[in-house]
């Protein structure tokens, strides 16, 4: 046999599967496709979660089309993280282009053009389907963690969520929370100091400053009714393919807190609402997280930790989580370690630190009798990738530097007007993008305030010898009252610890 031949072998080996599978492209051996030795990728490993990486320009997002529109066919719902603007081109089929004839005559396989199921979905202003959460469904423990706080002030949100479960005050909004901090050291601050505790005003500043400042970065339009079901993301349509939902994120690059706000919930709403689905053959979703590189370094400590344990766990309930970053060495270790398939796109030697970070991606790849990695990785051109995946047995498959297949949909983004014509015909937009404002906390507290204020009102306006007669003053000494106020016993009980001391 002749080296080409050999390889062919390695190849064929490698990436036979059993099962149903998506068709990357062909293997390369000293730079040209081997036709016909296809890397293929089993669906059933596709739930492992992956890693798309590479310079700019070398064609990482049209790899994730490939992907998307692969998976949608076998009717796989896809959800993908847009934060360029570049995936609308998927409702439109490719207009075709002699060089993609060419690259595919190479491949082994026919080129089909070919439009996909979309929907556009949004997390601000812009057009699409809202994608919406209560503050009552995000819970206390991740409004926590997303907003940052010390442990005291977390048993404080803990406090509030317990009061609006008692008293039976939906928390729908941002400015429900608000109201009730407020009215807790507030009108209602007897209330909470009899059945919760006191609440210290200082802390409440603090939680309610940060909550303003995740208001600046837009979340007030992310909480709210009406809620997102995720199950809405899983959807099939009428020829059986899988609807590939585009989250619009071009507008809130500059702000991670939101989108920290939003991951956060989507990763736990989807954990705890799909069913544990052990060996399948096949994942229910895959979301793709494009220029994650931006998420995880502007992210908080806390979506970070989300995610590091929700990629531990999820797969077990048919998800894959398939992150686009231009580096490896962008992901977390403990994130990176869980990725079963790898998609590679070369990386540029430009100083010393591009070189080391090659050498370090190059580590991540199985040892190849084909291939130098480190000088592979450098030498692909747009539109080739090195491939590691998982075979259907969990087994890494050989390390294939692939001639990828072209996207069957248009690489461009859609027009004005068949954006508009996508969102117009979308089954979701009328089921979401109601503003709901129904009574909750906010206009009960408010009724209730404006109550006791009337009352107060009444009692003041009562005749002064009838007040004396009827009950007892409750004014108080100035030095008594400055004597007995928590401020001064605060300090007092500090100099005194001082001095112990």
């Amino acid at each position: 046999m002749s080296t080409k031949d050999d390889f062919f072998a390695h190849i064929e080996k490698g990436y036979t599967t059993k099962g149903d599978s998506i068709t990357m492209g062909a293997a390369m051996l000293n730079g040209e496709a081997v036709t016909n030795a296809l890397v293929k990728i089993p669906l059933k490993t596709l739930n492992r979660h992956g890693l798309i990486a590479g310079a700019t320009g070398t064609g990482k997002t049209k790899t994730l089309q490939v992907l998307a529109e692969n998976l949608s066919d076998k009717g796989i719902p896809v959800l993908l993280m847009d934060l360029k603007g570049d995936l609308s081109g998927l409702a439109q089929p490719s207009p075709g282009h002699p060089k993609i004839d060419e690259r595919h005559a190479k491949i082994g396989i026919p080129f089909e053009p070919k439009s996909f199921p979309v929907e556009i979905l949004s997390l601000s202003e812009q057009d699409g389907v809202k994608l919406r959460a209560t503050v009552s469904e995000f819970g206390p423990t991740l409004l926590s963690r997303i907003l940052d706080l010390t442990e005291t002030q977390e048993g404080i949100v803990a406090v509030v969520f317990k009061y609006c479960d008692d008293n039976k005050l939906p928390l729908l909004d941002l400015k429900d929370f608000k109201k009730v901090l407020q009215y807790a050291t507030g009108t209602g601050k007897k209330e909470f100091t009899k059945d919760y505790g006191r609440i210290s005003t200082s802390s409440t500043g603090t939680i309610l400053r940060k909550i303003i400042e995740l208001e600046q970065q837009g979340a007030d339009l992310f909480f709210g009714e009406k809620s997102f079901e995720v199950d809405d993301l899983t959807r099939i349509d009428e020829n059986g393919r899988g609807y590939i939902n585009i989250l619009r994120l071009t507008d809130i690059q500059d702000r991670p807190k939101l989108f920290s706000t939003f991951m956060l919930s989507l990763l736990a709403e989807i954990y705890a609402t799909f069913p544990e689905q052990g060996d399948s053959d096949r994942p229910e979703l895959i979301l793709f997280i494009d220029e994650a590189h931006l998420i995880f370094k502007e992210a908080s400590k806390a979506l970070l930790d989300q995610i590091e344990s929700i990629v531990k766990l999820i797969r077990s309930k048919g998800i894959g989580l398939y992150f686009v970053t231009q580096n490896p060495t962008d992901v977390p270790n403990e994130v990176l370690a869980q990725l079963g398939l790898k998609v590679q796109h070369a990386l540029r030697a430009f100083t010393a630190r591009d070189r080391k970070a090659i050498k370090l991606t190059a580590e991540n790849y199985p040892i190849s009798d084909y291939y130098d990695t480190k000088e592979v990785l450098t030498s692909l051109g747009i539109g080739e990738a090195l491939i590691s995946a998982l075979d259907e047995k969990g087994r890494p498959t050989p390390l294939a530097a692939t001639l990828l297949r072209a996207p069957m949909s248009r690489m461009d983004i859609l027009t004005d007007s068949e954006l508009d014509s996508v969102i117009k015909n979308s089954d979701l937009v009328g089921k979401y993008n109601e503003e709901i404002d129904r009574e909750s906390a906010y206009e009960i507290l408010n009724e209730k305030i404006e109550k006791a204020e009337k009352e107060a009102e009444k009692e003041r306006e009562k005749p002064t010898s009838r007040r004396t007669s009827t009950r007892r003053s409750t004014r108080q000494n100035p030095v008594i009252k400055v004597l007995t106020s928590a401020t001064f016993i605060r300090g007092v009980l500090g100099v005194l610890k001082k001095v112990m001391r």
